[in-house]
């Protein structure tokens, strides 16, 4: 069979990261919705790794580079084993990290186990309390180097602000009916006053702590949290957008990562206002408004987006 051009792209790749060792397969993983991401497996190997070439945004490698070394002492992350941020070998910025074996936390909610979920929400309240631990000097968006720059929008009153902004997209407009947005919208600044106490706050927030990007396994008879995967979205900002993320799809009458998340995060040194669950579910319309207003979104992401913002009561 001849190789593909991505078999051909791994292997240069494969040679620099591991002089003498050979390409024995090169698979596309689930994940990849912006950056090309595949499973390699070398010859006379046992152990698996990821290959990560960032197409979408090639600053992101550095970032996510600088960002595992941060974190790697304190919070579980694939193992870097070679990088080129800079991508000077023509191959374009990639990072080779050890994969790591496990379910993703998506994978065991899918079988609606409560004892299983309830594990897992004590190990993921853990995690984001160490992740909301690391902070910068202000709030903003991480770049390369792990400087803090600029949010997408800056000064008082930020998520309802946001949210305005998104909802007042063209394609926004098309998928919400008016009345919703303005519902939201109201929804968002009637939270403001407690909202502005939160604007300030400079911790680490992944920005994408969602179920496939949860690796868990059971080394000691419990679920753990094996690994925390892409961390190309993460910001300075407050934790509660982590946990807003996390509880997203918490529904009555379903197993629940509620009460053993934030009872972890708060065992763990995490920090929770009054009223954090309203204030955490408004923030995390931040991230919904914004996926509403992209271009280029399935419908099936355009109902359950919607489905998820007309939730919010």
């Amino acid at each position: 069979m001849t190789p593909s051009a991505d078999d051909n792209r791994a292997a240069r790749i494969l040679a620099r990261a591991l002089p003498g060792q050979a390409l024995d397969r090169c698979q596309p993983a689930s994940g990849g919705a912006l950056n090309a991401i595949y499973r390699v497996a070398v010859e006379g190997l046992d152990d698996e790794f990821a290959l990560r070439i960032y197409t979408h945004d090639p600053s992101a490698c550095r970032k996510e580079v600088d960002l595992h070394r941060l974190l790697a002492p304190r919070v579980a992350v694939p193992e870097i084993v070679f990088a080129e941020p800079d991508g000077e070998s023509g191959d374009g910025p990639c990072a080779l990290m050890r994969w790591v074996r496990g379910e993703t936390y998506r994978e065991i909610k899918r079988r609606r186990d409560a004892r299983e979920i309830a594990e897992c929400g004590h190990a993921m309240g853990a995690v984001l309390a160490q992740i909301a631990s690391f902070r910068f000097s202000h709030p903003g968006l991480i770049g390369p180097g792990l400087q803090v720059g600029p949010g997408p929008v800056e000064g008082p009153d930020c998520a309802p602000r946001m949210i305005e902004q998104f909802l007042a997209t063209p394609l926004a407009a098309l998928r919400l009916p008016a009345a919703s947005i303005s519902r939201i919208c109201d929804f968002a600044w009637a939270r403001a006053p407690q909202l502005a106490a939160l604007d300030a706050e400079c911790s680490l927030v992944h920005s994408d702590f969602s179920s496939p990007n949860l690796v868990m396994h059971r080394p000691h008879g419990h679920w753990e949290v094996a690994a925390v995967l892409d961390w190309e979205f993460a910001f300075s900002g407050c934790p509660l957008h982590d946990l807003g993320h996390a509880l997203r799809y918490e529904r009555p009458g379903c197993p629940s990562l509620e009460p053993h998340l934030s009872d972890s995060y708060l065992s763990a040194g995490g920090c929770l206002p009054e009223n954090w669950r309203d204030l955490a579910r408004t923030l995390d319309l931040t991230a919904l408004c914004e996926i509403l207003s992209r271009p280029a979104l399935p419908d099936s992401a355009v109902q359950e987006i919607v489905a998820l913002i007309e939730s919010t009561r």
